[in-house]
């Protein structure tokens, strides 16, 4: 036994438990509150237009959650989302040579064909996907992202 050291069961305190606070209290205090808009923004790292954006969203200090598409396709269900939101006409990259080569400038093909050769090849997406709670855009769309952001939030 050590010298000046309490014998066992001499000079501790008995140990009271306290009531447990709910989680959603427990976490809200101790969690920061979410400042300002988030964004989603699908895109290819390595894509001009999509690099612009993370730009654009960054140098306005905006969060922003972005998925690669050459890491995580993006699924049916947010493709579907914004095709629509913006029609899926709207999400073809017309411009790219991949449309192309893949001779669809020559065909006419219905919403669910379009999306079919989206979820197929993503070369076909015009980029960046970006979405800020309930408004969509595709492809570069400064002065709407502007808009989005000078507008107050509810």
């Amino acid at each position: 036994m050590v010298p000046g050291a309490a014998a066992p069961g001499e000079g501790h305190e008995p140990i009271v438990r306290t009531q447990r606070l709910p989680a959603a209290i427990r976490y809200a205090r101790d969690m920061p509150a979410p400042t300002g808009p988030s964004i989603q923004m699908f895109g290819l790292a390595d894509s001009r237009p999509t690099q612009a954006a993370l730009r654009f969203f960054k140098e306005r200090r905006v969060d922003v959650t972005f998925v690669d598409l050459r890491r995580k396709p993006i699924a049916l269900g947010e493709l579907r989302r914004f095709a629509e939101r913006l029609g899926a006409a709207a999400l073809l990259d017309t411009e790219g040579g991949r449309y192309k080569d893949l001779g669809l400038v020559y065909m006419r093909l219905a919403d669910d064909e379009i999306v079919a050769r989206l979820l197929a090849n993503d070369g076909l997406l015009r980029l960046p996907l970006v979405r800020f709670g309930n408004a969509f855009t595709a492809g570069p769309a400064d002065a709407t992202w502007k808009n989005w952001l000078a507008a107050p939030r509810k």
